[in-house]
């Protein structure tokens, strides 16, 4: 079974390297869309070419982050690329099989067979804490261990699919979900672990640097990224957060229905 992420990329020479060499070590190759960044994210990914990367597509940019025609893009992608599933992915996200002792591909493959086309992954955000404000270097998985679960919806990430007749859809919903006809999701849900931000200072270059779509802002779109200052900027404490000593730990529990930064 041939599994393709789709991956977006600006300015993230700090994931690229990770991301890519995570889901080639679980099975997956990775088509990249990168939207004319101005670090190394191109170079560093580049190396990885033939060793888990398919091809590094250019997505144009005018100085505005246009995320609808990025997903768009990706909708064709989807719909013309050599593969039998496909996942829609960020590149600061680390997608895991549901269950220890599989990659992602078997987990697909089982699900596939078992007649779903779509699976859900339930979100893990990890982010520094107060007691640990920065993890911007390369170990930042093995520093970083505290996380919430996030789940603003009862469908949160349907980010899974098997390769559809038509072109699906996952504009609509700003990336979230996937659409389209006969959609039948996998009861048991894959697990994700996104790296929200590093530091206070990754995180005002991730996001508050970043000229957005003023369309997109008015649908409600990005949330509180536009809006992001270093004053607004609270980082949650230990006591808040769960502690994963390896990735068999992820506790979906006590999920959070609002990101860190959205806290009282």
């Amino acid at each position: 079974m041939k599994v393709v992420a789709i991956v977006a990329s600006y300015n993230e020479e700090r994931f690229i390297g990770g991301c890519i060499d995570h889901l080639y070590q679980q099975g997956v190759e990775v088509y990249l869309c990168d939207n004319e960044s101005t670090d190394s994210t191109v170079e560093i990914a580049s190396r990885r070419l033939g060793a888990g990367l398919l091809t590094i597509e250019s997505i144009p940019r005018d100085g505005v982050y246009r995320w609808q025609q990025i997903l768009r893009r990706k909708e064709e992608i989807a719909a013309q690329i050599d593969a039998d599933w496909i996942l829609h992915l960020d590149v600061d996200e680390i997608p895991l099989p549901p269950r220890p002792g599989t990659k992602l591909t078997e987990a697909i493959a089982e699900a596939d067979a078992a007649g779903y086309n779509t699976i859900e992954f339930s979100e893990f955000t990890f982010v520094p804490t107060s007691e640990d404000p920065d993890h911007d270097h390369p170990e930042f998985r093995r520093s970083m261990r505290w996380y919430y679960h996030f789940a603003p919806r009862p469908w949160h990430l349907l980010r899974g699919w098997k390769k559809q007749p038509a072109k699906v859809d996952i504009a609509t919903t700003g990336g979230h979900i996937v659409d389209f006809p006969d959609r039948k999701i996998a009861p048991e849900r894959f697990r994700l672990q996104h790296y929200l931000f590093l530091s206070r200072a990754q995180a005002m270059r991730k996001y508050a640097c970043r000229t957005y779509d003023a369309k997109e802002v008015a649908r409600g779109w990005h949330g509180w990224r536009p809006f992001l200052d270093p004053s607004s900027l609270r980082l949650p404490s230990r006591s808040e957060l769960n502690f994963a000593a390896h990735d068999l730990d992820l506790d979906a529990s006590s999920p959070r229905a609002r990101h860190c930064i959205e806290w009282e």
